[in-house]
C-alpha cells in the first residue's frame, strides 16, 4: 500500500512538472484568429485549422482537422486550460496551444510574461522545452521536443456583409 502511495505521488508530481508554461497575464492578441497548423513528425504530416476567441474572461481554442472535425477544443481561464464538449483531454493540444501563445506574446511583452525566455533576431525560446523561428512577424516554425515541428501561417477572417 504504501508503495502504491509512493508511486502514485511521483505520477501526480511529474504531471504537475510537465505542465506546459503559461503566462502570468495573457498577451494582447488581435482577435479572432485563425492558423493553418502543419504538423511534422517522423517524416509525418498533418494539416490543422486552429481558431482562437476571445470569450469575456477565457481564450476559446478550437483545433479541426481540415473537414472540420474538432480535434480538441479548450478553453484557457485564469491561467488554467479547461475541456469544453465532449471531447476527451488531449494533452498534446494543450502543449501546441501554450507553445503558440509563447508564440504570439509580443516581443515588448515576453520578458514580463515569459521570464525565461531568450530572444535574438528571429528566433526566440523557452528553455529546451520551445524554439520558435519566424520566417515573418505572423509566419513561424514552433520546434517542441521529441522532433515534434509545427509551421504555422494566418489564415484571413471571411466577414459577413
Amino acid at each position: 500500500m504504501k508503495r502504491l502511495c509512493l508511486l502514485l505521488a511521483a505520477v501526480l508530481l511529474s504531471a504537475c512538472a510537465a505542465r506546459a508554461p503559461l503566462p502570468a497575464q495573457l498577451p494582447q492578441l488581435a482577435l479572432p484568429m485563425q492558423l493553418h497548423v502543419q504538423r511534422e513528425q517522423a517524416g509525418q504530416h498533418q494539416d490543422w485549422l486552429l481558431v482562437i476567441q476571445q470569450e469575456p474572461h477565457a481564450l476559446r481554442w478550437t483545433l479541426l482537422d481540415l473537414l472540420g472535425i474538432p480535434l480538441a477544443r479548450q478553453l484557457l481561464d485564469d491561467g488554467r486550460w479547461q475541456a469544453e464538449g465532449l471531447l476527451p483531454p488531449n494533452p498534446a493540444a494543450r502543449e501546441l496551444f501554450a507553445a503558440l501563445l509563447f508564440a504570439l506574446t509580443d516581443e515588448q511583452a515576453l520578458p514580463a510574461a515569459y521570464p525565461g525566455a531568450e530572444q535574438q533576431a528571429n528566433q526566440r525560446k523557452l528553455g529546451q522545452r520551445w524554439t520558435v523561428i519566424y520566417q515573418q512577424p505572423d509566419q513561424f516554425t514552433l520546434k517542441l521536443d521529441h522532433g515534434l515541428r509545427y509551421l504555422v501561417s494566418p489564415l484571413p477572417i471571411e466577414s459577413t456583409p
